[in-house]
């Protein structure tokens, strides 16, 4: 039976929306189909397909869907820095860059921001999230981090998961002021992070490639900032400098064509998510909201 509709809140418009999903045939027939389990796990899970499908977005030729693309989803040309016909490829349109005021930043020193556009979801204590996604599931935090020390010290976390789908502006921030350390790498296979797989393999978050980087802040300790990559996602590309201090809102990299996810893991008691992010998490239901906006508040 076909999985439903996937809807998120709109933070823009207040209402409850019903995703359009990129490539949702093929997913569907992957994620949800018996005879799909057979390219899943044979080529589509594996990192030569991304790399094969990333560099078919590198090519001049590629440049051709971008006018459709911007057709179908309705994007703001807008908000970009360049104009759209300046792109080489689809590859180079995927990851561009905006505007400034495109995304202004949160004022306030207690406040945290999104670091990327997206649907969010939050977890308030991660230990005592046992539904994950499906019904008994819990997250797996020592399996995503592959630290020991690390998995102890973030158990009653709290977890901020921005799903980038592709139509979504592609650049992560950091989402408080800090001094971050080195990536740290965590090889795996490339399974989609959208909820039509999800719902099938809660397990994709501490399973898929992912790199770690440890943000050491004045107020709220040291936050966990993870790319995880995804089906088709070429590749993580850092852009700032390890232990260089960096303010709120400053660029931390990019992914390359493809949809992917970013997390966010804050200390025991640090912080307290928005009303909507808590009222719709618990309600399985993501949170569509951009870069730079209000995700939380530091505890007093």
């Amino acid at each position: 039976m076909p999985s439903e509709p996937i809807t998120f809140y709109n933070r823009l418009t207040g209402q409850l929306e019903t995703e359009s999903v990129y490539g949702e045939g093929f997913l569907r027939f992957t994620y949800e189909s018996p005879l799909g389990a057979l390219p899943l796990q044979a080529l589509v899970k594996r990192a030569v397909f991304s790399r094969w499908y990333g560099s078919r977005m590198d090519a001049p030729a590629s440049r051709e869907k971008i006018a459709p693309f911007l057709a179908t989803y309705g994007l703001d040309v807008g908000e970009f820095a360049d104009a759209p016909e300046s792109f080489r490829t689809f590859n180079e349109f995927f990851y561009r860059k905006l505007k400034p005021q495109a995304r202004p930043i949160a004022p306030g020193d207690d406040v945290v921001t999104f670091p990327a556009d997206g649907r969010h979801f939050v977890l308030p204590d991660i230990a005592s999230c046992t539904d994950f996604f499906v019904k008994g599931t819990r997250f797996d935090l020592p399996a995503l981090l592959r630290d020991a020390a690390l998995s102890e010290r973030f158990g009653h976390g709290s977890m901020l998961i921005s799903r980038l789908c592709p139509v979504d502006y592609h650049r992560f921030h950091f989402p408080c002021a800090g001094t971050p350390g080195a990536a740290r790498l965590i090889n795996g296979p490339l399974y989609s992070v959208s909820p039509i797989a999800l719902r099938r393999h809660a397990s994709i978050h501490w399973e898929n490639k992912r790199e770690i980087t440890l943000l050491r802040t004045p107020d709220l300790g040291d936050v966990l900032l993870l790319e995880v990559g995804a089906t088709c996602v070429g590749s993580i590309i850092q852009t700032y400098t390890p232990g260089a201090q960096v303010e709120k809102g400053a660029e931390k990299g990019y992914f390359r064509f493809g949809g992917s996810c970013f997390i966010t893991i804050f200390e025991p008691g640090k912080i307290q998510f928005s009303d909507d992010l808590i009222e719709n998490s618990q309600a399985g239901r993501e949170v569509y909201a951009r870069m730079g906006d209000v995700a939380a508040h530091a505890r007093g």
